[in-house]
C-alpha cells in the first residue's frame, strides 16, 4: 500500500498547554489572597460532586517550579494560565496585593528561564466573594471592580507577558452560573438578568483590551476565549454546509457580533424581546475594540443538516451509544477542529484563530509499572489534531493548539472525579506522573506534524 507523506504544519505554528489558576494553584488563602465564589468557605453540600474544594488542589502555586520542570522535559514551549483576581485585589477591591503580583512575576521569570512562552487569561471563573454579594456579574459595579484589577495586572507584567487572553468561556460561567445553577454563584435567575449579566461580561472583555492597547509592552496581543458549540454538517453537500454557517451564526451573534461588528445580531435582540440587556452609550464601541485573535475551547460538536422548515436546520441527535469523551454533554466529534475554526473565520474574519483549550477525560490510573497509559487520548490527539490540520492546510488562520489540560486539577462541578490532564496527579501527595499521551503531544508537537502512535 502506497504511504502518504504527513503534511506539517507551518514553522511558527504554536504548540501549548492549558490551565487555569482556581484550577490548580490551591493555597487559596496564601499571601493576602481572599476569597472567590469557588473557594471552599463558600460551596455548599452538594454543589460538587466528590464534596472537595479547591484549597489545595495540585498546589501549583508552590510546586510551579516543579512543574515548570516538567514542561521543559516535555518540550512544552507555550503555557497558558491565568491571573486570579482575588490575588491581585483582594474582595475586589482598589487596593493591589504586590504579593500576588509578585507569584505571577516568579512564575512568568521562571516560564522564560525555561524557553517556555506564557500566556495569560485575565478572568478564569474567579470572581471575588464580596463582588457576588454586591450582586455579580449582573449588576454593573462588577465591571467598575474588573477595570482596576486588569490595569493592575497589565501595567505590572507588561514586562513579562505578551500574549493576553481577557475572558474565558462567557457562555459557560454566565449561563451554568446565574440560568441553570451548577456552576459558581449557583444562581437560577430570570433571562433578563442572565442577559444583562452577559452584557457586563462583554464590557469586562472591552476593558481589559483596552488595558493591553494602554498599558501593555509593545508588541502585546489580546483576545477572547469562547467556546462555541460547534455544527458539524453531516456532508459536505453546499445545502448542509449553509445550514452550519447559519447555525453557527445563530448561536454566536451575541457574542461574536458585538466583539467584531459592534451590535448584538437583530435575531438575538427580537429572540430575547423585553430580556435584552441594558446598553449605555459607548457600551458597543468599548466591546468592539479590535483584538488580535480570538480564542475557541473546542471539545466535540453536533451534527446539523439542511431543513425545509424554519430556521433551515436540524439537529441529528446522537445515539445512545455514541462515544462522549468522559461528558454526557460532549459528543467525540474530531472534526470540530475542522469546522469550528472554518465557520468563525467564514463568518467574522479574525487575524487569527487559536485552539486554546481541546481534550477529554479518560479513566487514568498508575497501573503496577508506575505508567499511565491512557489510550484514548493519544487516539484523541492523534484524530483532533489531523482535523485541525486539514483547515491549517486549506488556509484557515489557526496559528496555535493548548491542550486542556497540562495535569489533572479541580474540574469545577466534578470537583476531582474528571481527569483531563496529560500528566496524572495523585491528590493525596500530589506526585506527578506524565501519562502516555503526554510524551505523545509531545511528539507531534516537536516533531510538528501529525505522527504515528506507539
Amino acid at each position: 500500500m502506497k504511504m502518504t507523506k504527513p503534511t506539517g504544519f507551518p514553522k511558527d505554528f504554536v504548540w501549548g498547554v492549558a490551565s487555569s489558576a482556581l484550577q490548580v494553584e490551591g493555597a487559596d488563602r496564601a499571601d493576602g489572597k481572599s476569597a472567590s465564589i469557588w473557594d471552599a468557605v463558600n460551596l455548599k453540600p452538594g454543589q460538587v460532586e466528590d464534596g472537595s474544594s479547591p484549597a489545595v488542589s495540585c498546589d501549583f502555586y508552590r510546586r510551579y517550579k516543579q512543574d515548570i520542570r516538567l514542561m521543559r522535559e516535555l518540550g512544552f514551549k507555550h503555557f497558558r494560565f491565568s491571573i486570579n483576581w482575588c490575588r491581585i485585589m483582594p474582595r475586589g477591591g482598589t487596593t493591589v496585593n504586590q504579593r500576588g503580583l509578585d507569584f505571577y512575576k516568579r512564575l512568568c521569570d521562571e516560564l522564560h528561564k525555561a524557553g517556555i512562552t506564557p500566556w495569560a487569561t485575565l478572568y478564569h471563573w474567579d470572581l471575588p466573594q464580596e463582588l457576588e454579594d454586591a450582586g455579580g456579574w449582573p449588576v454593573r459595579s462588577t465591571v467598575d471592580a474588573f477595570e482596576p484589577y486588569v490595569t493592575a495586572a497589565v501595567k505590572s507584567l507588561r514586562g513579562h507577558i505578551k500574549n493576553w487572553m481577557t475572558i474565558n468561556e462567557l457562555h459557560t460561567f454566565i449561563q451554568c452560573g446565574y440560568r441553570i445553577g451548577i456552576h459558581a454563584p449557583f444562581r437560577k435567575e430570570p433571562d433578563a438578568v442572565v442577559w444583562q449579566a452577559h452584557h457586563h461580561v462583554l464590557l469586562a472583555h472591552g476593558l481589559a483590551v483596552r488595558a493591553v492597547r494602554e498599558h501593555g509592552s509593545k508588541g502585546s496581543r489580546v483576545g477572547f476565549v469562547h467556546n462555541p458549540e460547534t455544527p458539524i454538517p453531516v456532508d459536505e453537500s453546499p445545502a448542509n454546509v449553509a445550514a452550519a454557517l447559519a447555525y453557527y451564526e445563530h448561536i454566536t451573534g451575541h457574542y461574536f457580533g458585538p466583539m467584531c461588528r459592534g451590535a448584538y445580531a437583530p435575531a438575538f435582540l427580537k429572540q430575547v424581546g423585553k430580556d435584552r440587556p441594558k446598553i449605555a452609550p459607548g457600551d458597543m464601541e468599548l466591546i468592539s475594540t479590535p483584538t488580535d485573535f480570538i480564542g475557541l475551547n473546542q471539545y466535540g460538536g453536533n451534527i446539523v443538516r439542511a431543513s425545509k422548515r424554519r430556521p433551515g436546520w436540524e439537529h441529528l441527535p446522537y445515539p445512545t451509544d455514541f462515544p462522549r469523551g468522559g461528558f454526557s454533554w460532549l459528543g467525540d466529534m474530531p472534526s470540530c477542529l475542522y469546522w469550528g475554526p472554518r465557520l468563525t473565520h467564514e463568518l467574522y474574519k479574525p487575524a487569527a484563530i487559536y485552539i486554546t483549550e481541546n481534550g477529554l477525560h479518560s479513566g487514568d490510573e498508575v497501573n503496577a509499572t508506575g505508567e499511565v497509559q491512557d489510550l484514548y487520548r493519544c487516539q484523541w490527539l492523534h484524530e483532533y489534531l489531523t482535523c485541525l490540520q486539514r483547515g491549517v492546510t486549506e488556509g484557515i488562520p489557526t496559528k496555535g493548539y493548548f491542550h486542556w489540560s497540562l495535569m489533572d486539577s479541580f474540574e469545577w462541578q466534578h470537583g476531582y472525579n474528571k481527569r483531563l490532564g496529560l500528566v496524572h496527579v495523585d491528590f493525596q501527595t500530589l506526585k506527578r506522573t506524565p501519562k502516555m499521551s503526554a510524551y505523545v503531544y509531545a511528539h507531534i508537537a516537536a516533531a510538528n506534524r501529525i505522527t504515528h502512535l506507539p
